[in-house]
């Protein structure tokens, strides 16, 4: 097992520098440059003063140059320096907004987990009831529904009309005032919404995973067996179908990582939450490219970890695997 996990880290690193080489000549093809809007603007801007700026964040070199560049730092993990009217180091700005992305999506995971496993087993046991059509109906429309629209009816119906929960931010005005309860209460009152808005869309793939994996499970043999020596529906769906139908449903929760990563910058925009999803929106949006960059290589780590805890998570469930 150890070697299998030295052998994928391994393996990371090459696939995080594809990952870096492609978002790098990406983001250059967009059309506008750091400060092009401020030139704009200014009708009186001459040609040689839009060449100083291009000149000042270096982008007057060679793109092969300025990746070469890029990744000389980022080797020694320095994320250079924010084309923002701040110039803040990258990394600090990152270390700022990291936390909260990270709480939200482990929150939003717990949640498609929770809901998402149960809805599938009891669907699967009661197949084609009306509860059974109900909860596959529902989970499906959650999914069809656009998450900004969704997030949208939310805020209205919860934020306006019944005025229950906040609508944007992590905390109140008054945070500072609260004590260490009120403060958790608070907090936890600004994430009720956008933890529900980006679980909601998981919901269906894990429960019709969960339904479909199950149900093929329990048509096999050994599960006929375990029916005939007289154990009880729960013992064997628990004992002996349950942890071989999890199979392809960790795969699934692995691979919905960068899902929920990619959908941080929708609904932290939507919520104004401060996280690396609004602070990529900004970034593209300034032709930031030092914090662009910087973010995608974060999100790329986290993603190909987040593959890494799934293949650690099926050795756990099926013992046949560790023993390979």
């Amino acid at each position: 097992m150890l070697r299998y996990l030295v052998k994928r880290l391994f393996f990371m690193i090459p696939m995080v520098f594809g990952i870096t080489l492609i978002s790098f000549a990406v983001i250059h093809l967009v059309p506008g440059e750091p400060g092009a809007l401020e030139a704009e603007m200014n009708p009186k801007i001459t040609k040689e003063a839009r060449e100083r700026i291009r000149s000042f964040y270096g982008l007057d070199k060679p793109l092969y140059v300025q990746y070469w560049s890029w990744l000389t730092r980022i080797v020694r993990f320095d994320f250079g320096t924010s084309f923002a009217t701040d110039r803040r180091p990258v990394i600090d700005k990152i270390k700022e907004r990291l936390p909260i992305t990270i709480l939200i999506n482990l929150i939003s995971m717990g949640l498609i987990f929770i809901f998402g496993i149960p809805i599938g087993i009891y669907c699967a046991r009661y197949k084609d009831t009306f509860l059974d059509r109900f909860l596959t109906s529902f989970v499906f429309a959650g999914y069809a529904a656009p998450t900004f629209w969704v997030a949208l009816l939310a805020m209205i119906f919860f934020g306006v009309y019944l005025e229950v929960l906040p609508v944007s931010g992590i905390k109140s005005y008054d945070f500072r005032e609260m004590n260490i309860l009120e403060k958790v209460f608070d907090v936890t009152r600004h994430l009720v919404l956008p933890v529900c808005i980006s679980a909601v869309g998981s919901l269906a793939g894990i429960s019709r995973y969960m339904k479909s994996s199950l149900l093929e499970v329990l048509r096999q043999e050994y599960i006929t067996t375990a029916y005939a020596k007289g154990l009880p529906e729960s013992v064997v769906i628990r004992k002996h179908a349950l942890r071989n139908a999890l199979l392809p449903v960790i795969t699934i929760l692995g691979l919905s990582i960068p899902g929920l990563i990619g959908g941080s910058v929708i609904f932290e925009s939507i919520f104004s939450i401060p996280g690396m999803g609004q602070l990529f929106y900004f970034s593209v949006m300034a032709r930031d490219y030092p914090t662009i960059m910087g973010i995608l290589v974060i999100g790329a780590f986290l993603t190909l970890v987040g593959n890494l805890v799934a293949d650690i998570s099926y050795a756990v469930a099926d013992p046949r695997i560790r023993i390979g």
